[in-house]
Parts: structure tokens; sequence; C-alpha cells
């Protein structure tokens, strides 16, 4: 559930943030307002680690030095945040998945609100259900009011639910798709390409044991979704094959999003979630 301690300590998370970020933009090298959009700003000395995308090659034909070019930063971006709410999303132990996921998509809307910057969060499970993107805090307090009613339940096809929502999108904007991404890889392929002309962020978000299946025994397994039941004995080797399984399917997300343009992260529900924020943004 969102307390207002989580408010509370997501303000000053913010409020730092923005302070780091600003304080690191100072000097010569770079300015609170350089980033990947397409309006020229100015010159900067490259250093090591630069993209050699943005080397100025005319500047250095002259100079024989190297300058990259800095770029105004779009700062009009809509913030689309997409939550999964399957009912796979009802696992967890101390903290459910899809609980930590609505923290997680409450946090990107929140910064959103501050940048004064318009925002849509939607939820998805068999369908769709989306707030029309808007800015004021009205609409966040609707939000987490939503946020906390809803519960995750039924089997969901993520290519089928997110199908439509790419005509939702009228400019570049962030996508960001929070989920354990317990589906086909070639359906989130598709899901992927139909947002690639934004900037994506892919979190997949899964609990301690379902990393680390750090069990032993005769055990009854239940569907979440389907509700279907399976009684198996998880010894070491089958605990081997499912890490492996596990790993596999996260290097396929990952070659995926490296396909279509998209950051991808991978997230646990016993992380502190600020620690997670601040490695995504």
């Amino acid at each position: 559930m969102i307390t207002k301690e989580f408010l509370s300590q997501l303000d000053k998370f913010t409020l730092i943030f923005k302070k780091r970020i600003t304080s690191s933009f100072t000097g010569e090298r770079q300015t609170p307002f350089a980033g990947s959009g397409l309006i020229f700003r100015d010159h900067a000395n490259y250093i090591p680690g630069d993209d050699f995308k943005h080397i100025d090659w005319k500047a250095f034909a002259k100079t024989d030095r190297l300058f990259v070019k800095r770029f105004e930063e779009d700062r009009n971006l809509t913030t689309h945040v997409l939550v999964d709410f399957s009912g796979s999303m009802n696992f967890g132990n101390k903290t459910k998945k899809y609980e930590y996921a609505s923290m997680l998509g409450l946090g990107f809307v929140y910064i959103a609100l501050k940048n004064n910057e318009r925002f849509v969060l939607s939820t998805f499970d068999g369908k769709l259900d989306l707030f029309k993107a808007r800015k004021g805090a009205q609409q966040l307090a609707e939000i987490i009011d939503y946020l906390n009613k809803r519960k995750p339940a039924g089997i969901t096809d993520i290519e089928q639910s997110l199908s439509k929502y790419k005509n939702l999108i009228n400019s570049k904007s962030l996508v960001v798709i929070i989920s354990d991404f317990f589906y086909d890889i070639e359906s989130v392929k598709t899901t992927l390409s139909k947002f690639k002309k934004n900037k994506i962020k892919l979190i997949q978000l899964l609990d301690p044991l379902e990393k680390n299946l750090k069990l032993e025994g005769d055990y009854t397994l239940i569907d979440l979704e389907s509700e279907e039941k399976l009684r198996t004995y998880i010894d070491p080797y089958l605990r081997k094959i499912y890490l492996e399984k596990m790993e596999q399917h996260k290097n396929e997300l990952i070659k995926a999003c490296n396909e279509t343009g998209a950051d991808f992260f991978q997230a646990s529900t016993d992380q502190q979630i600020f620690d997670i924020f601040y490695k995504i943004l």
C-alpha cells in the first residue's frame, strides 16, 4: 500500500536527486539543460566515455582537438507508466510485486509532476486501464487512491493489452513498463517495437524467491493466473535448471531491449526502492 510515509520519503528523494543532478552539471563541461534533444546548444571538450556520435569531426579537422556537441534537453516529454497487474504480480512474501511496482510507477509520476510535465499511469491485466494525461496534484491523489484499491488478477497477453497504447502517444515520450515479464519473448519484442520511437525503460520486477528459488523439498505450486496446481519435489538439480531458465529469459529480455533501443533494469522487492530509483534515473 502507498502510505504517507512513502510519499514523504519520495518527496525528499526527489529534492535530493534534483540537487545532486544540478550540482553535477556545473562548470565548463556540463549544464543542467544539456541533453539528447534536437536543438544544438554548444560544444564541450571530449572526455573518455562520451558518445562518439556526438563528436564534431568538422571542429576536429580545424583544431585537431576533440569536441562533442551538446543539445537542449527536451523538457516537455510526457511520461507514460505502464504497470502489470496480472495474477502473477500478486506473488510475494513481505511485499507483493504489484505493491512494489505501484510505488515504482508512482515515483516516475511524482517526478514528472515536480517537473511540471504531463504524465499518464496505466495498469494492465486482461485489459488496459489508464488515466488521461494532464498536470496537477489532484491527478496524483486519484492515482494513489486507484493503486491502493487495485488488485491483480487473471491472465495477461502483454502484446494484446498494450497493442493500442501507441495510438495514445502523440509525441516522443518516456515509456516505463513495470512487470515480472513472465511472457513469451516474441510478445515482449513486438510490444517494445510499438514504442521504439520513444525513450523506453523496461523494469523486470521479481520476488527474491523467484530470483533464487532457495527451496528444497516437496511443494505444491499454484499458478496465480490460471490457479492450476502442480506438486513437485525441488532438489538441487531442479533448482539449477530453474536458475538457468531464468537467466536465459533475462538475457533474451536484454537482447529484445537492445534491438529496440530500450533500457533494461531488473529489480527485486527486497531492495531499497530508492536505490532502484537512483539506478534507473
